[in-house]
């Protein structure tokens, strides 16, 4: 699989000056877009691990009218903490992305809707945004600084 276009064409440029810049960090930017990704939503994975329980979890996804609540808590933790953590290294990217894609949707449309967009009031806002990432990622894969593109496999 090719990677995307890496080249920087400076006479497209405002400023051809920084075309050098951008011939740096081009081939980085996804790779980057990718970890941050994970790395915004891990620390939400290892806060539930180390200080919220499964339990309490569950009942307030009860409380909320979804099915199998127990289920839904486990996968909660999983997504936020290990998929969290392959999304940063590139590690089943695209299950790691579908993951979480699926939980920012249940979250949106579940938890958020109601509080509008604006993340300050507990809105959709940042969620929407992890759920359009993983869109992207989902599509793209690891891409060229993955620990699937060194396994030789994208999953």
């Amino acid at each position: 699989m090719a990677d995307i276009d890496d080249t920087v064409d400076p006479d497209r440029l405002i400023i051809p000056a920084f075309a050098g810049i951008y011939r740096c960090f081009a081939p980085l930017s996804y790779s980057a877009m990718r970890f941050s990704a994970g790395a915004v939503l891990l620390p939400h994975g290892i806060q539930k691990v180390l200080f919220a329980s499964v339990q309490g979890m569950s009942e307030n996804i009860a409380h909320h009218g979804l099915p199998l609540p127990l289920v839904l808590a486990y996968g909660t933790f999983f997504t936020e903490s290990v998929a969290a953590a392959c999304l940063m290294l590139g590690l089943f990217t695209r299950i790691a992305a579908a993951l979480i894609w699926v939980e920012m949707a249940v979250i949106i449309t579940v938890f958020q809707w109601h509080f509008g967009y604006f993340w300050t009031g507990r809105g959709i806002e940042y969620a929407l945004l992890l759920w359009l990432l993983c869109t992207a990622i989902f599509f793209r894969g690891g891409g060229r600084y993955s620990i699937d593109r060194l396994l030789g496999k994208e999953f």
